[in-house]
């Protein structure tokens, strides 16, 4: 059964990017799923710190901006959430290519939501594991 309670498609998702940090950073949104959200980050100069590998600080980007745009289309209408804490573990260094997030939700709660985001590399190998904590709120007069 499927999570999302907003109407979901990839072009829709990837029209929020217009005109912001996702966009400049080259993030696309490719699949979902009943559960999950997925997108892409190239990793280039934009995406780069001095020493010519990806930013920890970018990974982190991806991170949430996957599973804070997955919390938004998996509650009703008169509901929207904002993210409360994040952390990551980065665990292998990439210079060149594209990475993959993957978000999926372990708790769905009234009050919070707790993603965990995989990204990996173009051979599927784990490059940083990330929990997003997500405060659902409701839009006042609603």
């Amino acid at each position: 059964m499927s999570i999302w309670k907003k109407p979901i498609s990839l072009e829709g998702l990837n029209a929020t990017s217009k005109n912001t940090l996702v966009e400049h950073l080259g993030i696309v949104y490719t699949e979902f799923s009943e559960d999950s959200l997925t997108g892409t980050m190239p990793v280039d100069s934009r995406t780069h710190q001095p020493l010519g590998m990806l930013h920890g600080g970018a990974s982190v980007v991806l991170a949430e901006t996957l599973g804070s745009l997955a919390a938004n289309m998996a509650v009703e209408e008169n509901k929207y959430c904002v993210g409360l804490d994040i952390n990551a573990n980065h665990i292998r260094a990439m210079r060149s290519g594209h990475v993959t997030g993957t978000a999926k939700a372990i708790h769905m709660g009234a009050t919070t939501q707790v993603w965990q985001i995989e990204i990996t590399d173009e051979r599927g190998r784990l490059v940083c594991t990330s929990r997003l904590t997500m405060a659902v709120l409701q839009h006042k007069g609603k």
